[in-house]
């Protein structure tokens, strides 16, 4: 039997992913399986399948469903990648990508908020995902280059870290701008120094606090 959580997050798919042109079919079925309500407190449980985003402590919060989708969906990946997250949060994108990705390395610098998201993801049994804490800003050389890196913070520009941990055809999908509003840009690295730009809409991201991001 379904519980009320697997019907809202069925509803949840319907209006907020499939309605808004999401058609990526193995990103709708990751956002159908990720239980959503277990990434915000107890208390948000009833909010957690609204179409907006959540705090989730530290000034920090858990995106709207349809941001992570379309990020996901932006991101362009089969099964076999390897993706670096830049800002775990409250891991709920993370998760989404642990369906959709081989390997999942995610970085962030408040060391509460990943040590509550590795609790989730060990209870969900997301063995494929690894966190660091540190200034995701430089990202998580070591494990480079990736197939894809999502940077869930806004940022004035692109941090060149990133951009050169790209695998060629890697895509880096990360909101630019100030901090009041963000375009989401794709970036997708052609060559050892040459990336293709591309613009997908309005946004509004927390800062991307970091060497190569906002200062605190």
């Amino acid at each position: 039997m379904m519980n009320q959580y697997q019907s809202k997050r069925q509803l949840m798919v319907e209006i907020q992913i499939i309605r808004r042109g999401i058609k990526d079919r193995r990103v709708i079925n990751a956002m159908l399986k990720v239980p959503r309500h277990l990434f915000v407190d107890e208390a948000l449980w009833p909010e957690a399948y609204e179409d907006h985003p959540l705090p989730i402590g530290e000034k920090q919060t858990i995106s709207q469903p349809y941001i992570v989708a379309l990020m996901s969906e932006l991101l362009e990946l089969t099964g076999k990648e390897k993706v670096l997250e830049i800002g775990t949060g409250s891991g709920y994108q993370c998760a989404v990508l642990a369906e959709l990705a081989d390997q999942v390395f995610s970085v962030e610098r408040i060391p509460s908020i990943a040590k509550r998201a590795r609790k989730i993801f060990d209870q969900l049994k997301y063995s494929n995902v690894m966190i660091h804490i540190g200034d995701g800003t430089l990202g998580w050389k070591e494990h480079s280059p990736y197939d894809g890196i999502i940077v869930t913070a806004a940022a004035p520009r692109p941090p060149t870290a990133l951009l050169e941990q790209l695998a060629i055809r890697g895509r880096l999908v990360i909101p630019i701008g100030d901090e009041f509003s963000q375009d989401l840009i794709v970036f997708t690295r052609e060559e050892k120094n040459k990336y293709a730009e591309e613009n997908y809409g309005g946004c509004r991201f927390v800062k991307l606090i970091g060497e190569q991001g906002w200062r605190e």
